[in-house]
Parts: structure tokens; C-alpha cells; sequence
């Protein structure tokens, strides 16, 4: 499935900003699974400077400087993606979970499509007792893996209330847990740390989800927006699968990936810094049209000659 996906973010500044500096994460990243066919990333005012480059974890990254004054700032990825995830397979005829548990401390691959580096807690995603009991109730004895990660998605979905108001991106996930209530990246690091918990490789995906709208009618611009789920190295011959805890659903062809790390810490779509007083409003817009869809009037016009 090929998709156009433009992600606006814009920034209003009760007093006027001297000095900015970001990191941005919004290039989708190619993989086996994921061919990135165009994308460019527009920064208004216009940056002073710009520096291209990788995160730890595969990501592109563009680093920019802004010394212009200015009471809003405007940031506006476009890309075109082709997302071709194989079928997942029959869940019951995957490998052992305690199997793939110690293949994946045996592997020597230490780069990001390794198990190393998402096998260890971090601060967002603790080693928490209660979260490990919850997910090892869904991982009985040799169980295949792929199943019982399912199953452990399902459970957070039918057990958690999905509830912008509950939680911040700041939330600790045990907090999170405890209320059973919060958005995609609670309920992504209750699984991971659930999952780390039982000695299993779990990273943190930020990326996009198709919408589609009810029948009969229209899609909304601005409507979709940044989504992040769960991929769990299920052994080297299946390797990485993604699972979306937020709608208990394999991560397949309506998912789009920005970027992978061990938690939201890894792959915040822009952090940085300002010199500035006052308060700041914030404003997201995502738009993902499939190639079989119509694009929405002002995302026609934006894409003309580009």
C-alpha cells in the first residue's frame, strides 16, 4: 500500500522567540517492510542552520538552528511511503517464547535490528513487578511466542480505557498502569515493559495509522494522527512483528513507521530547545491518504509539483 502522509506541527509563542534550536524525527524510515519514495521536511522561518544525520537506532534525523525572531514556528513533513508487510502467519506455529528468550541473549547482533539493545529497562520503561506478573499470565510454558503476544495485546486492549485526559507524555508508565487508563504510548510501554520483564526483546514505534472513516462518510483533513505500537523480536527466523496494543491488531500494511527505540524517549518526533518567555500553544495535524483514496483539497494543492 502506497500513502501520502503530511504531519504539521505548529508552534505560537506568547512572546517572541529569540533563539531555537530542534532535533527532528520525521523522515519514515526504510526497511525491509517499508520503502520511503519521497519525503522533505519544511521549517518556517527558514532555518539559519540544518544537519542531516542518524540517530542510535537507524533513525534520520535533521538537527536545526533558528535566529530569526518569531512568534510561530511551523514544521511540515511530506512523504510518500510504500508499506509491504508480509502475512504474519499462523501465531500458534511460532517459536517458544522461553526460545526465543535465550536466542535472543545469545545473539551477537548489536546493531538496531537487534535484540540487544531491547532487552534492558530504561526510565520510561522500568522493570516493574506488577506489569510482569500482568503479561506473564498471557505466557504459559513453551508457549509459541507470536500467540502469546497476541494475547497479551488484546488483554491491554480489552483492560485499559483509551483516555487523552489521564495521562502526559510525562506519565510514568507504572502510573499508567495502575489507572488502566491512557493513550498509544501508555499502553506501548505497559506491553514493552511487561515484556522486557519476562527477559523478551520489545521496542517502542512511532509512527502512523491509517483512518478509515465510517461508511458513506468523508475523511477528515488533520483527522489521523501520530500512533505508536509495539515490535517484539519473535526469534531470528521470524524476527521483528509489530503489535498495536491501543487497537489489538498486528502492525501490518495500515501502519506506517517513523521510528524505532527502546521508549518515546528514543523517537519523539521533534525535542529542542528555545530561548523565550511566556507560554506556547501547540497544534498537530497528520493527514495519511492510501493511493486509493482522495486526497483532501489543501493536501492536493500543498503536493502540486513536488
Amino acid at each position: 500500500m502506497i500513502y501520502t502522509v503530511r504531519h504539521r506541527t505548529t508552534y505560537r509563542y506568547e512572546e517572541e522567540v529569540s533563539f531555537a534550536q530542534c532535533v527532528l524525527r520525521l523522515t519514515p524510515r526504510s526497511t525491509p517492510n517499508q520503502t520511503v519514495l519521497r519525503s522533505a521536511v519544511v521549517v518556517q522561518p527558514k532555518p539559519a542552520q540544518t544537519q542531516v544525520g542518524r540517530g542510535a537506532f537507524a533513525e534520520r534525523t535533521l538537527r536545526v538552528q533558528i535566529d530569526t525572531p518569531h512568534e510561530v514556528l511551523e514544521i511540515e513533513s511530506r512523504s510518500r511511503v510504500d508499506v509491504h508487510v508480509p502475512p504474519i502467519g499462523d501465531p500458534a506455529h511460532s517459536e517458544a517464547w522461553q526460545d526465543v528468550r535465550r536466542g535472543a541473549f545469545e545473539d551477537r547482533d548489536l546493531g538496531p535490528e537487534g535484540p540487544a539493545a531491547f532487552l534492558y529497562p530504561t526510565q520510561r520503561t522500568p522493570n516493574a513487578a506488577a506489569i510482569s506478573d500482568y503479561a506473564r499470565q498471557s505466557f504459559a510454558p513453551d508457549r509459541p511466542i507470536v500467540e502469546a503476544c497476541a494475547e497479551l495485546m488484546r488483554r491491554i486492549r480489552r483492560d485499559f480505557e483509551y483516555s487523552p485526559q489521564a495521562t502526559t507524555v510525562s506519565t510514568p508508565t507504572p502510573e499508567a498502569f495502575a489507572r488502566r487508563h491512557g493513550v498509544c504510548q501508555d499502553f506501548a510501554h505497559v506491553m514493552i515493559s511487561g515484556l522486557r520483564g519476562l527477559g523478551l526483546p520489545a521496542a517502542y514505534v512511532s509512527g502512523y495509522l491509517r483512518t478509515i472513516p465510517p461508511p458513506g462518510q468523508p475523511r477528515l483533513e488533520g483527522a489521523d494522527a501520530t500512533h505508536a505500537w509495539v515490535q517484539v523480536w519473535c526469534g531470528r527466523a521470524r524476527g521483528w512483528i509489530g503489535f498495536d496494543p491501543t487497537n489489538a491488531i498486528f502492525a501490518e500494511n495500515d501502519h506506517i513507521m517513523l521510528a524505532v527505540g527502546r521508549d518515546y524517549a528514543d523517537v519523539a518526533p521533534i525535542d529542542g530547545v528555545i530561548l523565550a518567555s511566556g507560554v506556547q500553544t501547540l497544534a498537530v495535524e497528520v493527514d495519511v491518504i492510501p493511493d486509493d483514496g482522495v486526497l483532501p483539497p489543501t493536501l492536493a494543492a500543498a503536493l502540486v509539483g513536488r
